[in-house]
């Protein structure tokens, strides 16, 4: 799972005006999603809810959305009874490109209204990280950066419709470890058009000379309606190969674990981050802006997701919220079973509907057992579909 909201929203019931869910509703452990909707550029590949200022034609910008997702934290603290937040997690969009002020401002709500969370993460752009921006970020109290690379091979950022020069991520990463940034994630997408075997190896290198704590690796996935899968309908380029995909990923697995950052979900390997740790194990978490998604305590809700939308809700005292869902016993087992299944700590055999597919599992080499948790194997995280069409009845 990433941490971006994705372009379009599911089906559901309409959120009552009182809220989501019912006053004093306990949420815990729980977190804290800031979604900002605003890039400089779109790139090709990308389906989140995210808007360029061309595309928003003025109506609706920063300001708007910083007083709107302050008035959203507020609901947030209204309805819930909430812990303290173990975690926020600040995404996008390109949430650097908010005037330090404006991101201060929604994120000092958030500590009033939850308590100082001890993993504050915000995404950046490579571009957009200097001196400036990175002491401001940690005057605000956060400590964990993550920034976008993808690639460090000119032609793949080109095919990925990336901004950023190569070398600008390590660079940028560096810059923030100099600064005090104890963690500082890299972000790759393998699979870009025209990338080779030997491009994706030099990507992964040349992430580890920047000392990340943590590298996110993800399969390029063609989405429905972006520019990316208009060029592979068109036959212009070529939809991404699963075997070449796979081999990649042994890769990036080889050379990321011998450089002493193990994995710990299938995408995700080094010191693990705790927000995303939240969605894995089905924890609360409330997510605050246009389109962002929440859960807590079995009810599942998403936002309007224009950002003109969601800032004349909150402006009229209404809550954002597009539509929700109540999850039932069977659909929270067979979610736990989706995402619990994808950590190095495996799933947790107690609770499981139907034990009768882990034998066969186990015989096709696509987990082991660890005492009372099933763990993917290599080969099992290559095929993680396969387990979980087999786990969830």
């Amino acid at each position: 799972m990433t941490d971006d909201v994705p372009s379009t929203s599911p089906t559901g019931d309409p959120v009552p005006d009182r809220g989501p869910v019912a006053p004093g509703t306990r949420a815990a452990p729980f977190g804290v999603y800031v979604h900002v909707p605003f890039c400089a550029t779109r790139c090709g590949y990308c389906d989140f809810n995210t808007y360029t200022a061309g595309e928003l034609g003025g109506a609706t910008g920063p300001d708007a959305w910083a007083t709107a997702a302050r008035a959203e934290v507020r609901l947030a603290a209204a309805l819930l009874d909430a812990g303290p937040a173990q975690t926020v997690f600040v995404g996008g969009g390109t949430p650097t490109l908010l005037a330090p002020a404006l991101l201060a401002s929604v994120l000092t709500e958030v500590r009033d209204a939850f308590g100082a969370a001890p993993e504050v993460t915000v995404e950046a752009n490579p571009e957009t990280v200097t001196p400036v921006l990175l002491d401001a970020l940690l005057e605000m109290g956060v400590n964990r950066l993550s920034l976008g690379m993808q690639s460090a091979v000119p032609h793949v950022l080109a095919g990925l419709d990336r901004v950023h020069t190569p070398g600008r991520a390590v660079e940028a990463a560096r810059l923030a470890r100099a600064h005090g940034f104890a963690q500082v994630s890299l972000d790759l997408i393998y699979g870009g058009p025209g990338e080779s075997d030997e491009d994706w190896r030099r990507s992964v290198e040349t992430a580890l000379t920047a000392e990340p704590t943590h590298v996110s690796a993800y399969a390029l996935v063609v989405e429905e309606g972006t520019a990316l899968a208009r060029t592979v309908a068109r036959g212009e380029t070529p939809a991404p190969d699963d075997d070449v995909l796979a081999g990649r990923y042994e890769v990036a697995d080889a050379l990321l674990t011998a450089a002493g950052l193990p994995w710990y979900e299938v995408s995700n390997w080094g010191e693990p981050c705790r927000h995303n740790l939240g969605y894995w194990r089905s924890y609360d978490w409330w997510g605050i802006g246009p389109g962002a998604h929440s859960h807590v305590a079995g009810t599942r809700w998403w936002n309007v997701r224009h950002p003109a939308a969601y800032a004349a809700a909150l402006a009229e005292g209404r809550q954002p919220g597009q539509a929700h869902e109540v999850l039932t016993p069977e659909q929270q087992c067979a979610e736990r079973i989706l995402l619990e299944v994808r950590l190095a700590a495996g799933l947790t055999l107690a609770g499981l509907p139907d034990r009768g597919p882990v034998e066969r599992l186990v015989a096709d080499g696509l987990v082991v057992l660890d005492s009372d948790r099933l763990v993917l194997t290599l080969r099992g995280r290559l095929l993680a579909d396969t387990v979980v069409r087999a786990l969830v009845p």
